[in-house]
């Protein structure tokens, strides 16, 4: 229990961030799933749509700070890797 109200405050901000944050990672990881399972299917045509949209939220999520651009440039390059060995 924050005994100050400044610490009450932040107690209440991070409750709003953490799942502000729950909701861009979940939605980052169903997103990347998409694009694996197209992958795994051998659909270019889905797999190429995935990505594209993928690629679109994960640089969304960098600008919103929810990814550092380095973790964002990682996650899309392993996966444009899968969808180019299609």
């Amino acid at each position: 229990m924050a005994n100050h109200k400044s610490a009450a405050k932040r107690a209440k901000q991070t409750i709003v961030k953490t799942a502000r944050n729950r909701f861009f990672k979940a939605r980052i990881k169903n997103i990347t799933k998409d694009v694996l399972e197209a992958v795994e299917a051998a659909d270019t045509a889905k797999a190429a749509d995935a990505m594209q949209s993928a690629n679109k939220y994960i640089h969304h999520c960098v600008s919103k700070g929810i990814l550092k651009k380095g973790t964002a440039a990682r996650k899309v390059s392993r996966l444009q890797a899968k969808v180019n060995a299609l």
